[in-house]
C-alpha cells in the first residue's frame, strides 16, 4: 500500500519492572535519515534498534525518542566515591584552620558536593532488556506505518483525481492539433490573397509553407509520451512496495512532456488546456514529494 513519508507512532512494553517507551516522528526527506535518541546507559541497543527501523521504512527524516524506566528497587545502589568525599573534607578542613573559620561540616554537606554519592543501577540482563524495547519499537512502528498508510491512500485518491484532470485536458489537446495545420492553411490562403489581389496563388507554396509549420507544431509525439506516463502513473499507485522515487521520475517526465507540447503549439485553445494540465502536474509534484 501507498505510504507517505509523514507519521507518528507511540510503543510502550514493560516486563518485571522495566518500561520502555518508543516514540517515532517521520517527515520526508529524500533519502533515509535515522536518528535515535537512546537513554546513555542503553547505548548498547541503538544498532538494534536502527537495523529494525532500517528494515520497516525505506525513505524518510525518522525521529526515534525512547525512554527507560526500572521501578524495581533492588536495582538501584547509592554508592560513596570515599576518596572524593576525603578530598572535599581535607579542603574544608583546611579553610577552616587557614581561615580561623566555625567548624560546620557535617554529613549533608559534604554529601551535598557533585559526585560525592552516585546511584547506580545494577547491571540487567542484555537480552531481557532488548527483549522489551523490541516491543516497543516494533508496537511503535507498526501504528506509525498504519497512519502513514492512511496518509497515503488520501494522497493516492488525490492524484488519481488529478490524473483524470490532465487526462481529460490532454484528449482535448488531442482533438484539437489536427486543425491547427488545417486553420494555418486557410490563414494563408487569404492573407496571400489579400496582399496579392486577384493574382492567382501558387498552391504548391502554400502547400510547403504548410508542411513546414506542420512539422514545426506537431505535438504527437508528445501527446502519446504524457499519455503514457499518465498510465504508468496509474499502475505505479497499485504497486505493493515504495514508489516515491518512481514517482518523482514519472512527475519529471510529464513536466518535459506538457513543456513542450506548450512550446510548439502554435494555437491559443491548446495553451489554455497546456497551462490547466501544468497546474495539475506542478500540485502532483509536492505530493509526490511526500510519498515513501
Amino acid at each position: 500500500m501507498i505510504r507517505s513519508m509523514t507519521g507518528y507512532g507511540r510503543g510502550e512494553a514493560q516486563e518485571a519492572g522495566t518500561v520502555f517507551t518508543v516514540e517515532i516522528k517521520t517527515v520526508n526527506h529524500r533519502y533515509s535519515d535515522v536518528s535515535i535518541k537512546i537513554p546513555r546507559q542503553m547505548s548498547f541497543l541503538e544498532d538494534k534498534v536502527r537495523n529494525i527501523v532500517n528494515k520497516s521504512l525505506s525513505r524518510g527524516k525518522i525521529d526515534i525518542f525512547i525512554s527507560y524506566e526500572n521501578s524495581d528497587d533492588d536495582s538501584k545502589n547509592a554508592v560513596v566515591d570515599e576518596p572524593l568525599a576525603r578530598a572535599y573534607i581535607n579542603a574544608l578542613c583546611h579553610l577552616r584552620d587557614e581561615y580561623n573559620l566555625t567548624d560546620d561540616i557535617t554529613v549533608s554537606l559534604v554529601a551535598k558536593f557533585p559526585d560525592v554519592v552516585k546511584i547506580e543501577t545494577a547491571d540487567e540482563d542484555e537480552e531481557k532488556l532488548w527483549s522489551t524495547l523490541k516491543k516497543a519499537v516494533e508496537s511503535g512502528i507498526a501504528s506509525l506505518i498504519q497512519m502513514r498508510e492512511n496518509e497515503g491512500q488520501k494522497l493516492k485518491n488525490d492524484l488519481i483525481i488529478k490524473s483524470e484532470i490532465i487526462s481529460k485536458s490532454l484528449l482535448e489537446i488531442k482533438k484539437r492539433s489536427p486543425n491547427v495545420v488545417n486553420e494555418y492553411r486557410q490563414k494563408l490562403q487569404c492573407r496571400i490573397s489579400e496582399l496579392l489581389g486577384q493574382t492567382t496563388v501558387d498552391e504548391s507554396r502554400i502547400a510547403m509553407e504548410t508542411a513546414m509549420f506542420a512539422d514545426r507544431c506537431s505535438i504527437d509525439e508528445e501527446i502519446v509520451r504524457l499519455d503514457s506516463h499518465l498510465q504508468q502513473l496509474s499502475a505505479t499507485l497499485n504497486i505493493e512496495q515504495s514508489i516515491g522515487r518512481k514517482l518523482d521520475f514519472l512527475i519529471q517526465e510529464m513536466i518535459r512532456e506538457i513543456n513542450t507540447i506548450g512550446s510548439k503549439a502554435n494555437d491559443l485553445e491548446i495553451i489554455k488546456e497546456v497551462l490547466d494540465i501544468k497546474s495539475e502536474i506542478e500540485k502532483m509534484r509536492e505530493q509526490v514529494q511526500n510519498i515513501e
